[in-house]
């Protein structure tokens, strides 16, 4: 049981200090309202000055880690 807290803990404190402001709410909204014009194909200005140039470069497909990851540095940096 010791273990599994750990873990959490762990995880808990990584995803906290890459991402301080994903304990606030409205910061889900933003990430909820990205996700959901992104299906529509509107992203929003927000969302596309947090891409690197060098993601754009690469003309291969993304994977989903790095899509979550610049959605969620979009919303809660």
């Amino acid at each position: 049981m010791r273990f599994f807290w750990f873990i959490f803990l762990g995880i808990f404190a990584g995803l906290y200090l890459s991402w301080p402001g994903i304990l606030i709410p409205e910061n889900w909204k933003c990430f909820n309202e990205i996700i959901e014009k992104s299906a529509e194909d509107k992203i929003s200005l927000k969302a596309v000055l947090e891409i690197s140039p060098s993601y754009l470069l690469n003309g291969k497909n993304k994977k989903t880690s790095s899509k979550i990851r610049i959605v969620a540095d979009a919303c809660f940096r």
